[in-house]
């Protein structure tokens, strides 16, 4: 086993590593940026070494002041974790070339996968089914619009060095084609340095099976069966679990030795994932799967599949890393019960899923089979790094008890002032398609305002919640020898609400008070004499809702606009993200520049709504 391990990756994907580490003896080193200086995963490691500044550009993503790390600090191993350098071929060279052990796959297995139009062309030539679609070389816009007119539509378009739901589009129409391709190679330059595409047939009823593979360096290779990851949102996967509701044992089979194949056809050691896309409109058929491509890395996801075959896949990784062959056979392999897992992200939903950073002043989970994180109660949600701040595990006999639980546990978490998604996730789990598992990836596109969260808390928790707060003579509304029920006027975040309240209720001295039902947290509190209402978005002003890079700007001072017109672009959060004007109007003031780096709050534009 090996002795000592530097983790070039932060959150929790550093706090999972470091957990299995300590429990194998293994000491561990941590590295981190200016913002990740009192983070989590730096006080649980046994070393840390200070690596730059907060962008990760200039931290977490220069390989040569993480080897510098590794050898200041005896480290003799390297794992990169999941994002950031993990499926970077010349890194992992690198690593090999300083003379350490590198946590993860040969150098030549990463590049042979790490494009994929290369990997795709590489499963066709040893048998793996592959979705229809364009892999040349030539990417002029007007080469790629004639193979998606050839193609027909709707089609896709990914980056070939692409991963997390970055770099894709679906196109439905041959007019939308141009714009698409734009947007889809300038976030995958941004992203991945490569603006390069392929073009895929879009596939009715699509659903995301995948396959989890390993290696080791004595030529075995074992599958731990498939994930289901059809539950996404703008490609990016919210619920994943393990096994597929519907998969039979005959196209069980099929797709996982097909995954192995793949492995096999690149010499892989270590923990992959294979990627299948299928067409699931006539059930799990295994003539209806095709492969889309191989993630040369652990996944996010990787606990479900821990907790249905009780492996532990991060003590595989070190235990292959030091020459030990596969900790089991494919025969010592078995599926026990159901597990699911929610990306818990730092966004509002209320706000197009907008990032939301600052202070976890209140950071509750309550009880769960099992959480993946790397933040705590005090901690800071920046705009630097991705904005998924937890895992929530469920496990259970059978599906509809993982299920029932995940969305309890989920139900019951409170979280402020940071938004989180965890109501959305609540709505996605209760919803009838899901719960019956009828799953394809479109399902949350198509359902939208379904499974947004309510806007404000039941009337009973509101009640409850005001009681607590209520004291006579000093809430508007309230008078002495009052009836039995009366009103006060409260400010439930920041805007005035009037509650009917019992009035012998016994105050608790308090001036707000967290409510928390359904994933949602809310904060209500005393109303005071000037106060009021907050800010309205009402006056047209579009503030920019965190620090980030302006990428375009799609209008004019003086501008007709009508309601959800795209108005300026904005990135931040490894994502782009699109503010639009709130209502038919014209635009007032234009302060938005491309290219220009803005603050949260700033006053982007100005819309003057349109006279009735």
């Amino acid at each position: 086993m090996l002795e000592s391990l530097l983790i070039a990756n932060r959150g929790e994907i550093a706090c999972r590593i470091i957990r299995t580490a300590r429990r194998l003896g293994v000491r561990t080193v941590a590295v981190y940026s200016d913002a990740d200086a009192n983070a989590l995963h730096v006080r649980l490691a046994d070393d840390a070494v200070h690596i730059g500044p907060s962008q990760a550009r200039e931290s977490y993503l220069i390989g040569d002041k993480i080897i510098a790390a590794a050898k200041a600090t005896g480290a003799k191993a390297i794992h990169p974790g999941y994002g950031f350098l993990s499926e970077n071929a010349e890194f992992a060279q690198a690593v090999l070339d300083a003379g350490l052990v590198w946590v993860g796959p040969n150098p030549a297995s990463i590049t042979a996968m790490g494009l994929k139009d290369a990997a795709k062309k590489l499963m066709q030539d040893a048998g793996v089914p592959t979705t229809p679609g364009y892999l040349g070389e030539d990417q002029s816009p007007e080469r790629l619009a004639r193979e998606a007119d050839a193609i027909g539509y709707p089609v896709l378009i990914k980056a070939v060095a692409g991963g997390g739901g970055k770099g894709m589009r679906k196109v439905d129409a041959s007019a939308d084609f141009a714009d698409a391709l734009a947007s889809c190679q300038r976030e995958a330059a941004s992203s991945f340095g490569n603006d390069a595409v392929l073009l895929e047939k879009w596939v009715t009823n699509p659903r995301h099976i995948e396959v989890q593979v390993f290696g080791d360096s004595h030529g075995n290779v074992v599958h731990l069966f498939e994930r289901d990851c059809s539950l996404q949102r703008r490609h990016q996967k919210v619920i994943e679990e393990a096994p597929a509701p519907g998969m039979d044992a005959a196209t069980r089979a099929a797709i996982c030795q097909a995954a192995v194949r793949a492995a096999q056809a690149v010499d892989y050691v270590g923990a992959g994932t294979i990627e299948f896309i299928a067409d699931g409109s006539e059930g799990l058929r295994a003539d209806r799967i095709w492969f889309m491509e191989m993630n040369t890395r652990l996944q996010v996801e990787h606990p479900v599949t821990e907790e249905i075959t009780g492996q532990d896949l991060v003590e595989w990784q070190l235990r292959v890393a030091s020459g030990e062959p596969l900790p089991k056979r494919q025969d010592e392999l078995a599926i026990n019960g159901w597990a699911m897992e929610a990306r818990l992200y730092a966004e509002d939903p209320a706000k197009g899923f907008l990032p939301s950073i600052g202070t976890l002043e209140t950071f509750d989970l309550g009880e769960a089979w099992r959480i993946d994180t790397g933040v705590e109660q005090g901690a800071e949600i920046s705009p630097f790094y991705d904005p998924m701040i937890a895992k929530v595990i469920a496990w259970g006999v059978d599906r509809d008890a993982a299920r029932c639980s995940l969305a309890d546990t989920l139900s019951g978490t409170a979280i402020w002032p940071v938004r989180t998604n965890a109501g959305f996730l609540v709505k996605a789990l209760e919803h009838p398609d899901f719960a019956a598992a009828r799953l394809d990836t479109g399902l949350i596109g198509r359902e939208g305002d379904a499974l947004m969260p309510p806007e404000r808390p039941s009337d009973a928790a509101l009640a409850d919640a005001a009681g607590a707060l209520a004291s006579s003579g000093i809430l508007p509304g309230f008078r002495l020898n009052a009836p039995a029920r009366t009103t006060g006027t409260f400010l439930l975040d920041g805007h005035a609400i009037d509650l009917a309240l019992d009035a012998a209720a016994t105050p608790t001295g308090q001036d707000a008070i967290l409510v928390a039902e359904g994933g949602q947290t809310w904060e209500l509190s005393r109303w005071r004499a000037g106060g009021g209402a907050g800010h309205s978005a009402s006056d047209g002003a579009i503030l920019s809702p965190m620090p980030g890079r302006i990428i375009a700007v799609s209008v004019s001072a003086g501008q007709a606009v009508t309601k959800g017109q795209k108005l300026v672009t904005l990135e931040a959060m490894k994502m782009e993200h699109s503010l639009v004007a709130p209502f038919d109007g014209m635009i007032a003031q234009l302060n938005a520049e491309q290219g220009a780096q803005v603050s949260e709050g700033t006053l982007l534009v100005e819309v003057e709504r349109a006279p009735e």
